[in-house]
């Protein structure tokens, strides 16, 4: 549930919504949630000085209702 409502905010913000991935998996720290975009969304996504991403990470622990749950917006760009 908390995957389909981040994809669903995401796609709002970006140009490429067709390019929008969000992966959920489990870790020692809890639930991380990696949201891929279209390298041109980047920045749309991540927002000036992080807030956007900032306000998305706000509006999942919200929805998660106190379980530790991570975003990470994921850079596509880089090499691994």
């Amino acid at each position: 549930m908390l995957a389909e409502a981040l994809e669903h905010l995401v796609r709002g913000i970006v140009d490429a919504p067709e390019d929008v991935t969000v992966r959920a998996r489990e870790g020692r720290r809890g639930e991380t949630l990696e949201v891929r975009v279209h390298p041109d969304d980047l920045g749309r996504v991540i927002g000036r000085s992080g807030r956007t991403a900032k306000a998305l990470r706000t509006v999942v622990s919200a929805l998660a209702s106190g379980e530790s749950v991570r975003v990470d917006v994921v850079d596509t760009d880089r090499r691994r």
